[in-house]
């Protein structure tokens, strides 16, 4: 009988429920906190990774925190900058048959079962979003992250930052030339994301963000040698 309700739909909303209370439960008190996404593929040896590492030193160092998947790759490799910068580092792990195994810099580490749950707590507990290079997954989260902003489920001020022109610009040139012309989305839409290729960027960014919302950073390592590579 036991094992038959854990097969069943009702035992399932059991577990989702579990999740969500695991996750506001853990994350309540993070403070302000950015997202960033990525490829779990992406090598020590990728010139992304080590600007995820940088990015995440640069936030941990401004006083934020930084959440990631929680994998390998560029999750990593920000959860290691937010480390290296003494920051709170964050990974929402998901089970999967390959590809994820968490990695070791995360001084809060969750797992989920569930994508729509783990997808939650990247936004609620996040004020902006970076997105590195990365597969099927990344774009998954840089598309709902734009439907939520598109859609006003997000306010407007939430940046999206795409990390990379060159990996980024044939996506970009594609919305234009053909989900613009063909009247999918408007042109105003793409206008919901910036594109950048160096951790200074993200600084300035970051600060306009927060002035807008009438937070002044703390004197941090934000735009500190930011460009240098």
């Amino acid at each position: 009988m036991i094992e038959d309700l854990r097969e069943s739909e009702t035992w399932r909303v059991f577990r989702i429920q579990s999740e969500l209370v695991e996750g506001f439960e853990t994350l309540y008190d993070l403070g302000p906190a950015v997202t960033i996404f990525g490829g779990s593929r992406m090598t020590e040896d990728s010139f992304y990774y080590h600007q995820a590492v940088r990015v995440g030193k640069m936030l941990a160092d401004t006083g934020f925190s930084v959440i990631t998947g929680g994998g390998p790759g560029i999750m990593e490799a920000a959860n290691k900058g937010a480390k290296l910068g003494k920051g709170k580092s964050v990974g929402l792990n998901i089970l999967l048959p390959h590809e994820q195994h968490q990695n070791n810099y995360q001084d809060v580490s969750l797992n989920f079962r569930y994508f729509f749950v783990r997808k939650l707590m990247f936004i609620k507990y996040a004020i902006a979003y970076i997105i590195f290079p990365g597969g099927f997954g990344t774009m998954d989260e840089m598309f709902e992250a734009l439907t939520l902003v598109q859609t006003g489920k997000i306010k407007n001020t939430f940046p999206i930052i795409l990390f990379g022109s060159d990996y980024w610009k044939g996506l970009i040139d594609w919305m234009k030339s053909t989900l613009v012309t063909e009247d999918a989305i408007s042109e105003n839409d793409c206008s919901l994301f910036h594109v950048v290729d160096d951790v200074s960027e993200v600084c300035e960014i970051m600060k306009k963000h927060l002035a807008k919302l009438g937070i002044e950073l703390p004197d941090g390592e934000c735009g500190k040698n930011n460009n240098k590579h």
